[in-house]
């Protein structure tokens, strides 16, 4: 069931762009109206395109998530939401192709309630991050507190008042609500640079930005990559650095329910809520 708390009312709307019609009320005009207001957007080529559903029809309610799981179809459906924007795949593959998993079990299930509701994904990766600033990264500074820390023109480097690697970390699980959180070096490191690298960038720009800041926390990290980096240098001495991982999704989660906010006085009239993805693992 959706809470009343999951019900975003925005405050962003005091200098709008763009603010949709009460009358134009297609799913097509919501998605042409965001594009709008993105520098240099549309442009080819884009994973931001539709991945199911015909978007001709009105706009019942939109649903902002990480991801178009099993799960957030299904809030969709019950509720009469037939507008999800995902910042992530929905079938399974960066492109979303699909003809792989024709005969797919998992995949038809998903599909069979996309298509008897009607129900229309609408991806929002490049242009959200092509936003100015960043609209994922915006979300998490909002979740931290930390837009004063930002950098101007740089808000994924932070000044924050000095605080130890482990203090710092425990703030990181309470903040993204993470069952737990992998950490690397020294737990009495004294941090006040701290880089932000929501999910799964890559090694190099990671590496890159641990040059300049005493801790990066990051949503996703490949193994052989940043990790290794992290531990060569605290095992030289050469470089005294920490590494917060929080996972991917919990990591740019922020930035797609800021996005429900900063939607919600563009669309006047229609309900937008957010619907967390949630981390898909436990822990034994």
């Amino acid at each position: 069931m959706l809470s009343r708390r999951e019900f975003i009312v925005g405050s962003a709307g005091a200098a709008l762009a763009v603010q949709l019609p009460r009358r134009a009320r297609t799913i097509q005009q919501v998605i042409d109206m965001i594009v709008a207001e993105i520098p240099n957007a549309p442009w080819e080529p884009t994973v931001d395109t539709i991945k199911s559903g015909d978007p001709s029809q009105p706009c019942t309610g939109i649903i902002t998530t990480f991801l178009a799981t099993q799960r957030v179809v299904n809030v969709a459906a019950r509720h009469s939401l037939n507008l999800i924007i995902t910042h992530e795949p929905t079938y399974y593959n960066h492109l979303d192709e699909s003809d792989w998993l024709d005969n797919d079990p998992v995949y038809q299930a998903k599909r069979r309630v996309l298509d008897e509701k009607n129900i229309v994904i609408w991806r929002f990766h490049d242009y959200w991050h092509a936003y100015r600033p960043d609209g994922i990264v915006t979300g998490v500074l909002k979740l931290l507190g930390w837009e004063g820390y930002a950098l101007p023109g740089q808000p994924q480097i932070c000044h924050i008042p000095q605080v130890k690697l482990s203090s710092l970390s425990l703030f990181m699980k309470q903040r993204f609500g993470a069952q737990r959180l992998r950490v690397m070096g020294n737990p009495d490191l004294e941090c006040t640079r701290v880089g932000l690298l929501m999910g799964a960038v890559g090694g190099q720009r990671q590496i890159e930005m641990l040059r300049d800041v005493d801790v990066l926390v990051a949503g996703e990290v490949r193994e052989w990559e940043t990790t290794e980096y992290v531990r060569d240098a605290v095992l030289q001495g050469t470089r005294d650095i920490g590494l917060i991982v929080v996972g991917h999704a919990l990591s740019e989660e922020p930035g797609m329910k800021w996005l429900a906010e900063w939607l919600t006085p563009r669309v006047p009239g229609i309900r937008v809520v957010h619907q967390a993805t949630g981390d898909p693992f436990y822990f034994v």
